[in-house]
C-alpha cells in the first residue's frame, strides 16, 4: 500500500500571495495518482483551501493519519506558507495568526515514529530546509530516521522563490516526475528528482535542499521505459563478459549492400542501447562508422550496471 497526501494552501487571511499553492498540489496529486501507462499508483488524499478544512487541528490529524498506519510508501507533499521562529520552522495553515502553524519538528517527530516502511516529505515553502534539523540554525546537523527522505524547495533561511504565481520548485517537481527524472527504466525516485531539479537550475538560482537516510530508494512514479525492459535483458546476450566487445561488419548497417537482417536486427538494439549511454563503438565516433569500418563496440560504466541488474535476475 502507498499513501500520498498531498495539501496546498494559498489562502491565507493577510496574504494572498501564494496563488497557485493550490494548482500546484492538485497537478503533483495528479501525477502521484497514476503511473505513466496509467497503472494505479499512490492512494492519494489531495486536500486546499476553500473547498478542503485546511485549519490546524484538521491539517495535523491528516498528517497523523498518514503516517500512524502502516504501509510501503507514506507521501507527505505540502505547498503553501513556511514560517520560522525561535523555536524552529513551521507550515502555515489557512487559520493562520501571527506566530501559529504546525511545527515542523512535530512532523519530523510522526514520521520518525511511524510504521511505514518508507518515508518521503516535500515541501514547497518558506524557510523548510529547517525540517529535521537537529540544532536550530545549524543546517549542517540533521536529524533523520531510518528510511526518511526530505525535500525541500528552500534553505532555512530563504522564502521559497515563485515564479508566475507558481513556486520554482515545484514546477521542476512535476517536470521531474512527468519523466525528467526518469531512468532508463523508467523509474523516478526521490534522489532522481533532486538531481534533476538540482541541474536544472542555473549557479544563482535558489537551491533545494535533500536530506536522506535510506538504504534504498523506492520509485515514486514510473512512465514507460525508455528502453524496453525485454530488449535490456538482452544485454549479456551481446556482452557475455562486460569487458567483451561486440565485433561489428559492414552486414550490421541497414543502408550497407551487405546487409543481413537478423544483423541489422542486432545492431538496432546496439544503437538504441548507445543512445542511452550504455554502449560505445571503439575508435569511432558513431555506431554507423563502427559497422561500416568492422570496428566493435564496448559496455560503458552504466551499460555494465545494467548488465549486472540483468545478470543478477533484479530487471
Amino acid at each position: 500500500m502507498r499513501k500520498a497526501l498531498v495539501i496546498g494552501i494559498d489562502d491565507y487571511p493577510d496574504d494572498a500571495s501564494l496563488e497557485g499553492c493550490v494548482n500546484d498540489a492538485v497537478s503533483v496529486a495528479n501525477l502521484l495518482e497514476k503511473n505513466g501507462d496509467g497503472s494505479p499508483n499512490f492512494d492519494v488524499r489531495l486536500i486546499t483551501n476553500p473547498s478542503g478544512i485546511t485549519d490546524i487541528p484538521t491539517t495535523r490529524w491528516l498528517i497523523e493519519e498518514l503516517f500512524e498506519t502502516s504501509s510501503d510508501v507514506a507521501l507527505f507533499y505540502y505547498s503553501g506558507h513556511g514560517l520560522l521562529k525561535s523555536t524552529g520552522g513551521y507550515i502555515v495553515t489557512s487559520d493562520f495568526e501571527r506566530y501559529n502553524g504546525i511545527p515542523m519538528s512535530e512532523i519530523l517527530s510522526l514520521a520518525t515514529n511511524s510504521r511505514s516502511r518508507s518515508k518521503i516529505i516535500i515541501l514547497d515553502c518558506c524557510y523548510s530546509g529547517s525540517f529535521a534539523e537537529s540544532n536550530l540554525g545549524n543546517s549542517s546537523v540533521s536529524n533523520l530516521c531510518d528510511e526518511l527522505t526530505v525535500i525541500t524547495a528552500s534553505r532555512n533561511i530563504e522564502s521559497a522563490d515563485e515564479i508566475g504565481d507558481h513556486g520554482v520548485f515545484t514546477s521542476l517537481l512535476i517536470n521531474a516526475l512527468q519523466g525528467g527524472a526518469a531512468d532508463i527504466r523508467g523509474h523516478i525516485t526521490a534522489g532522481s528528482i533532486y538531481a534533476y531539479i538540482d541541474s536544472a537550475l542555473g549557479a544563482w538560482a535558489q537551491r533545494p535542499i535533500f536530506k536522506t537516510n535510506v538504504s534504498r530508494f523506492v520509485p515514486i512514479r514510473s512512465i514507460k521505459p525508455k528502453i524496453p525492459l525485454e530488449k535490456l535483458r538482452r544485454i549479456p546476450k551481446y556482452f557475455p563478459q562486460p569487458k567483451n566487445e561486440f565485433k561489428l561488419d559492414p552486414s550490421y548497417e541497414p543502408t550497407s549492400e551487405k546487409a543481413i537482417a537478423f544483423k541489422c536486427a542486432i545492431f538496432k538494439d546496439l544503437q538504441d542501447f548507445e543512445s542511452e549511454g550504455l554502449v560505445k563503438p571503439v575508435d569511432e565516433e558513431h555506431m554507423y562508422y563502427a559497422a561500416m569500418n568492422s570496428k566493435s563496440c564496448k559496455l560503458t560504466a552504466l551499460g555494465y550496471h545494467y548488465w549486472k541488474l540483468v545478470k543478477g535476475n533484479k530487471l
